[in-house]
């Protein structure tokens, strides 16, 4: 089954009573399973996609089918409850409630969910959040707030809250931008785990190591979808530098 179906995505923002088309005429399709990056230069409209195949912002035009839903026949409140639900999201600013503890902003998306209410199913998330920080080597920061954690402690933090409602599928948003590169290497370690338990992933980034360890990379340029290169899962032992190269080269085709 597809993950997400795009067909004919547009999107158009009028500024100062002139159109900006952001987004023409984009299809694409992701695979439940596969890991796929979005690459591009700046501006060219990486993120207004992901956020418009996400639901979090509203396409002008064209349909988005997500595990056979169509997202642009759901009102605001069915929209929110199938992001929240159904969907987890990672972004390079890690935004996290400065009145709660790590552990505390991790749980709170599930205890927000129609899933989350009464003691007994708390209880279960609350066994869930313990072993996703377990998982991610996190534990020991539970109870810090989030002034008093490292930048890549913060981002795997983010991801366990991502994966809080078990998702179908985590948009991530340059998930590594803000990080050095070990931090980096560890936060794309974690993803390329969760995806191979079987949780799609699609991601935006401009940086060569972190496309290499995804299954495909998508080129858009002036809002449209120019190109793709095709790589299969990144094995345990896999050599990443031969796809860091095939990239390069890939990208230098693409006038990158």
């Amino acid at each position: 089954m597809s993950s997400l179906v795009v067909k004919d995505l547009c999107k158009t923002y009028i500024v100062n009573k002139r159109q900006n088309n952001v987004l023409r005429n984009v299809n694409l399709k992701i695979e439940e399973g596969e890991m796929v990056a979005v690459m591009g230069p700046s501006g060219s409209g990486k993120s207004t996609l992901l956020y418009a195949v996400s639901g979090m912002d509203q396409p002008t035009a064209g349909s988005v089918s997500f595990f056979g839903k169509d997202m642009t026949s759901l009102n605001a409140s069915q929209m929110s409850d199938m992001r929240l639900d159904e969907m987890g999201f990672i972004f390079q600013q890690m935004y996290m409630l400065k009145n709660l503890s790590i552990y505390d902003n991790i749980i709170l998306p599930a205890y927000q969910s129609k899933k989350g209410k009464g003691k007994e199913k708390r209880a279960i998330i609350n066994d869930r959040a313990k072993e996703l920080m377990k998982k991610l080597g996190i534990s020991e920061i539970a109870e810090n707030d989030i002034n008093e954690v490292s930048g890549g402690q913060l981002q795997r933090a983010c991801i366990c809250r991502s994966l809080i409602n078990q998702p179908k599928m985590i948009f991530a948003d340059e998930p590594t931008g803000a990080l050095n590169q070990q931090n980096s290497k560890e936060v794309m370690k974690e993803l390329n785990r969760i995806n191979a338990e079987g949780t799609t992933v699609m991601l935006v980034t401009h940086d060569m190591k972190v496309a290499a360890k995804s299954d495909r990379v998508l080129y858009i340029e002036d809002g449209n979808i120019k190109g793709e290169i095709s790589f299969g899962k990144l094995h345990e032992n896999g050599d990443v530098r031969e796809r860091e190269r095939r990239i390069s080269n890939w990208l230098m085709e693409m006038g990158f």
